[in-house]
């Protein structure tokens, strides 16, 4: 194989273990080290999980389950496809940005494996928002599915690149920060998978998906000065419930 290609197989392995719970082959000694290189591969990850859950609601709703419960098992698959990360970081980031009175505490409390009320309040409200969605845009297909768990990952490289690291220690940034070329090609794929599979409704959603990236990226400079893996992840569930409201909003 092409070493060109071995490498973006490799990125695209090593994206997949960053940001998925599925099984993988064993990734060569230092690959880690090319972990904000491969971030243009994040789209994909979300493109993975979300077909692979989203087939699950459908296989739901071909035997007569309710849309309800539909999106119950959808949303269940993405938790255990992604292990929860995103949905930690949400928790984290909530209980850190409102629950301290200065940069270091919030983080210290970001850190902090308990989850306390604002946490607990998110992840209830964003489940139940994602859940709400869901149970609308499954009988309709997967494409809305898809396209929120690509553009809201494909964001993700565009603010490690343009954020600073408010927690030099921590996860993000260790991961380091991606080059300005594979930021624009992680939006790219993710830009080419939302329009092939929602066509012009895309449009509204990416609008929504950028708004609020930039809603927790302005509150997480003011709070803490940079970002982190919550953050991250906290940024990825924001952005992926923003879209898909947008698209229940524009069904028919």
């Amino acid at each position: 194989m092409p070493p060109r290609m071995l490498r973006l197989l490799q990125d695209t392995w090593l994206a997949f273990a960053l940001l998925s719970r599925l099984p993988l082959p064993k990734l060569p000694d230092g690959a880690f080290a090319r972990a904000a290189a491969a971030s243009w591969a994040f789209p994909l990850v979300g493109f993975a999980v979300a077909l692979l859950a989203g087939l699950l609601g459908l296989l739901a709703l071909s035997i007569g389950l309710s849309s309800q419960i539909a999106a119950g098992l959808t949303l269940t698959a993405l938790v255990l496809l992604t292990g929860a990360l995103h949905e930690d970081g949400l928790a984290d980031t909530a209980d850190g940005l409102f629950g301290g009175w200065t940069p270091e505490r919030r983080l210290e409390i970001m850190k902090d494996s308990r989850v306390g009320a604002y946490g607990m309040l998110s992840m209830i409200l964003g489940l139940g928002l994602r859940w709400s969605a869901l149970a609308m845009l499954l009988p309709a297909g997967l494409g809305p599915l898809i396209a929120a768990a690509v553009l809201s990952r494909g964001i993700l490289p565009w603010l490690m690149h343009r954020m600073p690291s408010a927690r030099p220690g921590g996860l993000a940034g260790s991961v380091g920060r991606p080059a300005a070329p594979t930021a624009i090609a992680a939006l790219l794929i993710a830009l080419v998978l939302a329009f092939a599979t929602t066509g012009a409704a895309a449009f509204a959603a990416v609008l929504a998906t950028g708004l609020a990236a930039l809603v927790v990226a302005r509150l997480a400079m003011a709070r803490i000065g940079g970002q982190t893996g919550d953050i991250l992840g906290a940024t990825q569930q924001v952005a992926e419930i923003a879209a898909l409201l947008t698209f229940a909003a524009l069904l028919p």
